[in-house]
């Protein structure tokens, strides 16, 4: 079986910017959802929420709802409610989810995607508190400096 043709489901939002996929991860109760919800707001677009199935194909990570949860965005305190959706996107850069504070210059860091889905490029992976105001902000910047190649010496990118 090649890598394209496994398909894993892991615990974590997904929203694409601009038609680049930006994976949320963290353990339940971080904020992902409510972390999608504010970057759906500043113009990004719903790929799944909650849980995302995983594959490679051509080299590179992707991400697609699971059927049975495609559209649906919980809105803790409000219930889970239908929003439009995209199929499916390449996984530009994850966004681990934490409290703790952030070093100012951290290391370069990857995400380290299960087993099963080997043969993939390395994706970009930042420490993010979900809860700052400042979030999807950062999210939006970061991810457009990779874009640009401005970390590309750091990250050893090609």
């Amino acid at each position: 079986m090649t890598g394209s043709s496994i398909r894993v489901n892991v615990h974590a939002s997904c929203v694409a910017i601009r038609g680049r996929g930006v994976l949320l991860l963290g353990p339940s109760h971080a904020g992902k959802s409510d972390l999608a919800l504010r970057l759906l707001d500043g113009g990004a677009q719903l790929l799944a929420d909650d849980r995302c199935e995983l594959f490679v194909r051509g080299g590179k990570l992707h991400a697609r709802p699971p059927r049975t949860i495609a559209g649906l965005l919980e809105l803790r305190g409000i219930g889970i409610i239908r929003v439009a959706h995209i199929q499916s996107a390449a996984i530009a850069m994850t966004v681990r989810l934490g409290r703790k504070r952030q070093p100012r210059l951290p290391e370069p860091e990857f995400y380290a995607a299960p087993k099963a889905l080997s043969g993939m490029q390395p994706v970009p992976q930042i420490m993010v508190n979900g809860a700052e105001p400042s979030a999807p902000a950062r999210i939006r910047a970061a991810l457009d400096a990779f874009a640009r190649g401005a970390f590309r010496d750091t990250f050893n990118l090609e």
